[in-house]
């Protein structure tokens, strides 16, 4: 595992604290006094300590780790500034099973900040890119219930055997891997061998409508 910046949350949190106190920051965040102080003072963090702190900062994990969003950490960089770009993040369940009914005008349920050569990297557009959360397992292992999945919305045309988000028939919002046979209809398939594939034919294919494809998921640790 790679080590994040830690001298980086470091001085975001003391920023934040300064801001508003230690026990109301504490407070607000549902966070144990005795982790933040640790932080700040340098000591030893647990993992998942340390990533409930940096959640509550609104910093993903790919910002920091490099098995999650394979960039290199400069330990120059500020959080902010033109080196990070806010990604929006919708207020939408993307159900990795059966389809998940979401309105059609989502609210935006805040923003979280990438590196932006990063993105560049993966060719992905802040202003063209959304973050949603997934439910139900049929995407399990490498999607998760309660995981955030990156959708770049400029990769909106079906590609072979890649995982995508998509609108389905019953407008539900879906993830899912489209395979595309000879007859260009769409085969809706589940990473998770316990869920059956799915084709949509015809007419059918047609309505299916593709969000954009899934270039980044992250999940917290328990």
């Amino acid at each position: 595992m790679t080590r994040f910046g830690l001298d980086r949350l470091r001085q975001v949190l003391v920023d934040e604290v300064e801001r508003d106190g230690l026990r109301p920051f504490a407070r607000q965040h549902g966070l144990a006094v005795g982790v933040i102080r640790s932080i700040i003072d340098g000591r030893d963090t647990s993992f998942s300590n340390t990533m409930q702190v940096a959640e509550a900062l609104q910093i993903p994990a790919g910002v920091f780790y490099e098995t999650t969003a394979p960039a290199k950490v400069d330990p120059e960089i500020e959080i902010a500034g033109d080196d990070f770009a806010p990604i929006l993040r919708l207020a939408v369940e993307a159900s990795a099973g059966a389809g998940a009914l979401n309105h059609d005008a989502p609210e935006v349920a805040g923003r979280l900040a990438f590196r932006r050569d990063w993105l560049r990297k993966i060719g992905v557009k802040p202003d063209r890119a959304t973050l949603i959360t997934v439910t139900g397992d049929s995407m399990a292992p490498e999607l998760r219930p309660g995981d955030l999945a990156l959708i770049d919305q400029d990769r909106a045309t079906w590609e072979h055997n890649k995982v995508f988000a998509l609108v389905d028939l019953d407008g539900g919002v879906r993830i899912k891997r489209v395979l595309l046979d000879k007859g260009r209809a769409l085969v809706l398939m589940s990473d998770n061998p316990a869920h059956l594939p799915e084709a949509r034919t015809g007419s059918d294919a047609a309505r299916v409508r593709c969000l954009g494809r899934v270039v980044w998921s992250g999940h917290s640790w328990e």
